[in-house]
């Protein structure tokens, strides 16, 4: 608009210009070289300025032809160029699209066409990347920083790539040095404080952090958060060896952050060392009506050195009454009454937890309170096995770890400030299951150390129709058994002893061992038999564990067991009084007939070996109702040495 605004302009003052000569007439007469030219002004003026412009054409003409070949070469480089920006722009594109070739490609043709552009070179380094040529990256990253321009872009380059390889040591001086070189750039400051973080290098963090808030990298209050965090980890590192010093930076990060629980125990608990004891107190109300802890009621009940624990008591009750619908306030005053043996104060304290589903820790504390005050043994059992499946308390969590203490970085990222108590996700960890573990093993060793083995004498059976001289049997090739132990308290067994005076007597016997050799000879604990070995001896008697008599036409023989190379007899003395009477006759008779009768003969058996396997209290036994202990086993024997009324089972029963 003002283009043309100007051109009318200058077409009226032309036109206006002509317009003033053609009023004034006049003549014009030039007289040169005996030459005479007469004309108007009018027309000379025309003809002067008709040469002017062909002057200036003629001028324009010669100046393009003399300047033509550099332009010539302007146009070329400026094609060139044109080629280059556009393969910049398409390598950059083909980056993204993750198509190594043809980024790879465009990068060959932007170094041809803008060989010193820096795009280009981040454009060859990134397809390098793509590529997986670190070398080759990396080689060009060093070669940006000997130009100003493209330093930043280099050390940063330089910086990811050390990450990537895990060359920490290489990581923390690129970043350095880019901070150094521009501290207004954030990423070198993020990944310095990261990396100082992850070497517990507290100093060095904060005088990073002091940088990343000046330059406003970060708020205000997330500063001053990780500030207290990184006093907190120094004053916790420093509370044995110099707790003054402890003591002032922990209560520097308590007045940053007063709901940090670790920077308020630690201080307390130097305060009341030192004496301080109503500056300790104030410290961890402060904390506890923020964040109440089971560390801020330890450090708080035991405050004043030498109080008994019933002053301990109201003094925790003092702090709970901060907090009184919090459950770290309950199971602080239940902790504190059990130890002031106060167990009205301490089950009144449980019992609102124990209304709709109590914790971990409340069932623990409840066992205990059974355990030390009427030392029920079957309470004590039923809430430890209650706290197995109770919900988990609150812990210290960071990234899917739970710690029994705080920690200032996470041990699987290094992030800072990563731990937070709350309650962990509900799974079986090793970690909890092992610390659960712990904790009942505690419980389970209060009368003395565990019960050992319970190993049962072996048993002999007699059978119908055996009977024993009085004089010593030698000794003989017999049928070992193991034992099969049934949980059937009404099996009938007879031990090595004195036989039965009749034979109708040891019938009903041999017919009840029959039926549980049966069960035994099914049952995977019991070994195969092997036939018993023929004697010369007259007569024979056998006694075993599982198999049944045999008729009353072969002759009996006895199983003894043999717990070595050494075998014994096994006396009777009934024996004798029943040869002698007279109603046993006509049966000894036929036992001697069928003696002289010819007999198989049977390979010998192995040795007796008893196997002793370690019984383990069964503390946790099948689920059932938290107020059912469930019914004792027959086999099942009350081993006396423990203080939880534990039922050990017998040897070889499950």
């Amino acid at each position: 608009m003002l283009r043309l605004v100007l051109f009318l302009l200058a077409v009226l003052v032309i036109a206006f210009g002509l317009s003033w000569l053609a009023d004034r007439p006049g003549s014009l007469i030039v007289q040169w070289q005996g030459y005479e030219i007469e004309t108007s002004v009018f027309r000379a003026i025309v003809i002067l300025a008709v040469l002017l412009g062909l002057t200036i054409v003629l001028w324009s003409v010669l100046r393009q032809i003399w300047n033509s070949p550099a332009a010539i070469g302007q146009f070329l480089n400026r094609r060139r160029e044109k080629r280059g920006l556009e393969a910049l722009s398409s390598g950059m594109i083909a980056i993204g699209a993750g198509d190594k070739a043809l980024a790879t490609r465009y990068a060959i043709q932007a170094r041809k066409s803008l060989p010193n552009e820096p795009l280009t070179h981040l454009l060859r380094a990134q397809a390098a990347q793509l590529s997986g040529d670190r070398v080759t990256a990396r080689r060009i990253f060093e070669a940006m920083l000997a130009s100003p321009d493209t330093e930043q872009l280099g050390l940063r380059g330089l910086f990811l790539e050390a990450e990537r390889e895990g060359e920490e040591e290489a990581a923390r001086q690129f970043a350095e040095r880019a901070m150094r070189l521009n501290p207004k750039l954030s990423w070198p400051v993020e990944a310095l404080f990261e990396i100082q973080c992850r070497r517990h290098d507290w100093a060095g963090a904060l005088e990073t952090l002091a940088i990343a808030k000046r330059h406003h990298h970060i708020d205000r209050a997330l500063a001053d958060r990780r500030r207290a965090v990184l006093l907190t980890a120094q004053a916790q590192e420093l509370e044995d060896t110099s707790p003054e010093t402890a003591m002032n930076l922990a209560l520097e990060a308590h007045s940053l952050a007063p709901d940090l629980v670790p920077a308020a125990a630690i201080a307390g608990r130097v305060l009341a060392a030192k004496g301080h004891i109503r500056r300790a107190a104030k410290v961890l109300q402060r904390t506890w009506k923020r964040s109440p802890h089971p560390d801020i009621a330890t450090a708080y009940a035991y405050v004043r050195i030498g109080d008994s624990p019933r002053d301990r008591l109201e003094r925790v009750k003092q702090l709970a009454a901060l907090r009184p619908h919090s459950i770290e306030s309950a199971l602080a005053v239940a902790t504190a009454a059990i130890e002031a043996r106060d167990w009205a104060t301490a089950r009144h304290a449980l019992q609102p937890l124990l209304n709709n589903a109590p914790t971990q820790r409340a069932c623990m504390l409840m066992a205990r309170i059974e355990a030390e005050q009427h030392g029920d043994r079957g309470r004590v059992r039923e809430w430890l096995a209650r706290a197995v499946s109770a919900p988990r308390d609150p812990a210290w969590t960071a990234d899917g770890v739970v710690s029994e203490k705080w920690a200032p970085t996470s041990p699987v990222t290094g992030a800072l400030d990563a731990f937070q108590w709350r309650v962990p996700v509900e799974a079986t960890s090793a970690s909890g299951v092992s610390v659960l573990g712990q904790k009942l093993s505690e419980f389970s060793k209060l009368d003395g150390p565990e019960p050992e083995a319970i190993e049962e004498p072996p048993v002999i059976e007699a059978q119908a129709g055996a009977s024993l001289t009085d004089k010593a049997i030698p000794a003989t090739d017999a049928e070992v058994v193991d034992e099969a132990p049934s949980n059937d308290a009404h099996a009938s067994r007879a031990h090595t002893g004195p036989a039965s005076a009749t034979s109708e007597t040891t019938q009903p016997a041999a017919a009840a061992t029959k039926d549980q050799g049966n069960e035994a000879a099914g049952s995977p604990g019991s070994k195969s038999q092997e036939p018993a070995k023929a004697t010369d001896g007259p007569v024979e008697a056998k006694a075993t564990a599982g198999p049944a008599s045999k008729p009353a036409g072969q002759p009996a023989q006895e199983t003894t067991p043999v717990a070595g190379p050494d075998r014994t007899t096994v006396p009777d003395a009934t024996t004798a009084a029943e040869e002698l009477s007279p109603a046993t006759v006509p049966a000894t008779a036929a036992r001697e007939e069928a003696a002289s009768q010819p007999t198989t003969q049977k390979p010998a058996p192995q040795p007796f070996r008893t196997q002793t396997r370690p019984i383990e209290p069964r503390i946790f036994v099948p689920p059932r109702p938290p107020d059912d202990p469930g019914p004792d086993p027959d086999g099942d024997e009350d081993v006396s040495g423990s203080s939880l009324g534990l039922r050990l089972p017998l040897k070889g029963s499950i």
